[in-house]
């Protein structure tokens, strides 16, 4: 190894030319603005199946990213990840289904609420049925399904396929010990799956014929479809909320003892009914009414930030030939530095999901403690104290790699707040200069990048054409840079790189062989 190798990770600091809400473009950043315009180079993707995820639709995330960028392979997330976990039996294996399985098999019911398609994008009608055989195979007795009709991910009126499927399979597994029916449903843009908190009423009524069975009643979902279709023309996806129900009495609401299960595996419009269902008496975002006390749980960890859910069924994928362990093999000492609401992204998602480190000798880690406020309100947040960290630890000489992470553009993006946003990313462009500068003075190479975008897109244009906020992450690519004071290093040109390129390319500044499961290296 010649030169120690600093990367910095700019969390939610994309890279789009689109001028609209772009509070990258706004802000002052005359550190990257230089770094751009005389050294080394690209965009690279972020977001889908760079890492992992079903659809180049897919946003990408800090978990995901950090996962890519640390192990410099892609592994699979999402739809791609549930496959398999329901492929090789491990969903069953996990500690939430024993937990949801076992407390309804000898009294109680089992519930599944989610998305009814096979668009795969939020969910997949084939989770829902290998999960019915399954609990059925287990002994549950009693299971209710709510389903979400979608129109979105699949042609507009295709609902009825989805519930004839479903109909069917239930059919099929009914008997004397097993009772599977459908309770509720409603469309995707009318009940349950808003995002971002935009429409709390949505949510509000999902939860009201989801648990309390609290809604028209019709006698099967099919009845309910055709009934409001021939009423309104509505399609599926703008569908009103419906409940089944038998002599004037829900077939499906919820009670004490119960275990309910959203099967959706896409985190955006599965957040806000797990933050209802895992909320305390604390909660205020609408009146629960009467809150039976049930076990919940996800299909995914849809905020690894926040721990949105509780409990969830599919773990992270188990990573391997991680960056960590490659530096670890060739006895180079390593530092990790963010302040608390990153710090895991940096040390577990970094190492590949991985509890503690691989070397006690050989690793050090550092954690900021992060200010409980909103963050609008000090976008600066830790920026200043995480780079003091950096440049003690490129200044003491003692490391060979040093990767930090400011979490300013993602966390204060995602208040909506766009000069405070603006303000987070000039921070940062602040703190990286100071970093560029002791690079220059200790002989170190600087790589900046960042996990996916979110600063760079906080107005979208609505279906009205209108302005309107947007505090989730983009689609948009990434920058990554590579600054050394003593030498250009080119890159490869071309728009095929991704996160997982980065992993290589640092190895390659380091002269260390990449492992051969790899990603191919962005340098020449």
């Amino acid at each position: 190894m010649t030169k120690p190798v600093v990367l910095v990770v700019m969390d939610g600091v994309g890279e789009t030319k689109e001028e609209l809400g772009n509070m990258v473009m706004k802000a002052s950043t005359p550190t990257l603005d230089e770094l751009k315009a005389n050294h080394p180079w690209q965009v690279i993707k972020a977001h889908g199946t760079a890492v992992g995820l079903p659809t180049d639709d897919d946003m990408g995330n800090s978990e995901v990213g950090h996962n890519a960028l640390g192990c410099g392979q892609v592994y699979s997330q999402g739809a791609k990840l549930v496959n398999e976990s329901i492929e090789s039996g491990k969903i069953y294996q996990s500690e939430a289904w024993q937990k949801l399985v076992g407390g309804v098999k000898e009294n109680g019911t089992l519930h599944f609420i989610g998305l009814l398609s096979d668009g795969n994008v939020h969910s997949n009608i084939s989770h829902l049925i290998a999960m019915l055989k399954q609990a059925k195979a287990e002994g549950v007795k009693k299971v209710r399904c709510h389903i979400l009709l979608d129109g979105r991910d699949v042609p507009a009126t295709s609902a009825p396929e989805y519930v004839h499927q479903l109909e069917d399979t239930l059919a099929a597994l009914n008997d004397a010990s097993f009772d599977g029916r459908i309770a509720s449903g409603g469309g995707r843009m009318t009940i349950t799956m808003d995002r971002y908190q935009a429409n709390w009423n949505m949510v509000k009524t999902g939860w009201d014929v989801h648990v309390h069975g609290e809604g028209r009643q019709f006698a099967t979902a099919l009845e309910a479809i055709e009934t409001f279709r021939a009423e309104t023309g509505a399609l599926d996806q703008d569908l009103p909320a419906f409940v089944i129900a038998e002599n004037g009495q829900p077939v499906g609401k919820m009670a004490d003892g119960d275990s309910v299960i959203l099967f959706n595996f896409r985190g955006d419009r599965a957040q806000e009914i797990s933050m209802a269902f895992d909320g305390d008496a604390s909660f205020d975002k609408f009146d629960r009414g009467v809150v039976p006390q049930v076990q919940y749980a996800g299909m995914l960890e849809y905020d690894g930030d926040l721990k949105i859910p509780h409990n969830f069924l599919v773990n992270p994928p188990e990573i391997r030939n991680t960056l960590t362990e490659l530096l670890v093999e060739n006895g180079i000492k390593e530092y990790a530095c963010s302040e608390t609401q990153k710090y895991g992204h940096v040390t577990y998602f970094w190492n590949g999901n991985r509890s503690g480190k691989v070397s006690e000798e050989l690793e050090d880690y550092a954690e900021v403690p992060s200010d409980v406020r909103s963050f609008d309100e000090c976008p600066w947040m830790k920026a200043t104290e995480v780079a003091d960290l950096v440049i003690a630890a490129i200044e003491s000489g003692k490391y060979g790699f040093i990767r930090c992470n400011f979490p300013n553009g993602d966390m204060v993006g995602h208040t909506g707040n766009l000069l405070a946003t603006q303000i987070a990313v000039e921070a940062v462009d602040l703190q990286l200069a100071r970093i560029k500068k002791v690079c220059d003075e200790c002989g170190a190479i600087l790589c900046v990048t960042a996990d996916h975008g979110n600063s760079d897109q906080m107005l979208e244009k609505n279906k009205k054409g209108g302005i309107a906020p947007r505090t989730a992450h983009s689609l948009n690519p990434v920058p990554f840079i590579v600054y050394d004071k003593d030498c250009k290093h080119e890159l490869k040109e071309g728009n095929t790189f991704g996160l997982a390129n980065v992993a290589p390319t640092v190895a390659g500044l380091m002269g260390i062989k990449p492992y051969d499961c790899w990603e191919e290296s962005m340098l020449k």
